[in-house]
């Protein structure tokens, strides 16, 4: 049965990285944008890297314009944003689409592993988050209105057991 550690994606220095290299981790994954309400949420995504990286967290950050166009920078544009403008420094890769036919292939496999309300697969915004176990299974899907700290209670309930 597949994994996300099956899938790989381009970083926004544009390498190639390999999410096999995650393995044994919790893994956040997060369609983001920097011109969306839901932008402040960096800054709690950032925190949740910071507070439970040590205990086996990485936050991925995809980059999307598919909603509003409420991405349309380059890379430098949204590593400069990201960087200026919330701290931000868990890792951050190239743009993609999460929805259509040019979906991400890391993106369809988590829409299909976990859906959303009444089973719609779709990603309906920004910042709709993925949480990954260490073992590559996607547990859970966060809509974008579940904030950080939300996600932080349910993350210090996992890290514990």
């Amino acid at each position: 049965m597949p994994t996300v550690h099956d899938f790989s994606a381009v970083a926004l220095d544009g390498k190639t990285c390999n999410l096999a290299d995650y393995k044994g981790r919790w893994l956040l994954i997060v369609n983001v944008a920097s011109k969306c309400g839901f932008t402040p949420q960096y800054e709690g995504l950032e925190a949740l890297w910071k507070q439970y990286q040590p205990r086996g967290l990485t936050v991925l950050g995809f980059p999307c314009n598919q909603f509003g166009h409420q991405e349309p920078g380059t890379a430098d544009d949204i590593r400069t944003f990201c960087s200026m403008n919330y701290g931000v420094s868990f890792p951050l890769f190239a743009k993609i689409d999460v929805n259509g036919d040019g979906a991400h292939p890391l993106y369809r496999f988590l829409k299909h592993a976990q859906p959303g309300v009444l089973g719609t697969e779709a990603v309906k915004w920004n910042f709709t988050k993925f949480l990954v176990d260490p073992a590559g299974a996607v547990v859970k899907r966060y809509a974008s209105k579940d904030t950080p700290a939300d996600i932080g209670k349910d993350l210090e309930k996992r890290l514990a057991a």
